[in-house]
């Protein structure tokens, strides 16, 4: 007979030690200066982590399931350069005060500045859309100096050592922050309501979604930001931090706001809004996703 009791107590033992390992990582890396820790996390990731977890894999197959035009060496690049952002991303993450001084006097622009900081001024309830796309944490500081502060929707990690930590590091740069959870998404609904503002992650799959596309190919995404934005009135902008050319700075992109109409049509609109933005930087999406679930 299966003994569960022993599963969860291993399951318990190798969280714990693999979050031993994360956390000697980061502390390693965070006694480096700047610039220098967010180049090594990238190659730290990109050589080591990326092999064991078996991404090259999976960004071919969705590289190839998306985009089978890109020529083979631009397939290659892309398997150490997605790697080699997400490592640059976590490090900036958790280098707290560090990160959020460089991010606060970032260059922020686009079509969509003017609408956003008059729906705040006007305490219109303010909805920001963006994906997994470089580092969406840059975001917060930015907008800090322009006197808006945002509140998040997070996905509670599985491991539950790493999650506490992930927590206090994304503490740096949002707030308040609603765990995806029943009780988690009542509150964040209250918090729109009252003329909040959401900082919001569109691009992960959604067993229960609508059949929309992304990157020409269907893919099930939540309707329910779009919703959110008719129900209360929100001003919906998709808003993206884009990693410069020498993998250290960043700039903010605030686009057009999403029209209010149908749940689908907005969620459609998201989705396009930001496949502009990984045809045109791919390398700083993360390609890791099972957007598709192909594999």
């Amino acid at each position: 007979m299966n003994n569960p009791i022993g599963k969860i107590k291993v399951t318990v033992l190798g969280d714990y030690l693999s979050n031993l390992v994360f956390v000697g990582i980061i502390k390693s890396a965070l006694l480096l200066p700047y610039e220098t820790r967010v180049r090594l996390m990238g190659k730290i990731v990109d050589r080591l982590i990326s092999p064991l977890a078996g991404w090259p894999k999976r960004i071919r197959n969705n590289l190839h399931y998306t985009m089978p035009e890109l020529a083979p060496a631009k397939v290659d690049e892309l398997t150490h350069s997605v790697p080699d952002t997400v490592g640059r991303m976590v490090i900036e993450m958790y280098s707290g005060k560090d990160y959020f001084d460089r991010m606060y006097d970032a260059e922020i622009s686009g079509e969509g500045l003017a609408p956003m900081l008059e729906a705040h001024a006007s305490k219109r309830p303010l909805i920001l859309v963006t994906g997994h796309f470089a580092n969406y944490v840059s975001i917060g500081p930015t907008l800090k100096k322009l006197g808006i502060t945002i509140g998040v929707l997070y996905r509670p990690m599985e491991n539950r050592f790493f999650n506490k930590h992930y927590v206090d590091a994304i503490t740096y740069f949002s707030d308040p922050q609603f765990p995806q959870t029943k009780q988690g998404i009542v509150q964040m609904v209250r918090h729109i309501r009252k003329g909040g503002v959401m900082g919001i992650l569109t691009d992960v799959h959604a067993p229960d979604g609508a059949r929309t596309m992304f990157m020409g190919k269907p893919a099930a995404t939540s309707t329910v930001i779009s919703e959110l934005a008719i129900k209360n009135n929100a001003l919906l902008v998709p808003i993206y931090g884009v990693r410069q050319p020498d993998g250290i700075n960043f700039k903010v992109e605030v686009h057009k706001p999403i029209e209010l109409s149908d749940a689908l049509t907005m969620t459609q609109q998201i989705n396009d809004d930001l496949e502009s933005m990984v045809r045109r930087h791919p390398e700083q999406w993360f390609w890791v996703h099972k957007r598709w679930k192909i594999d």
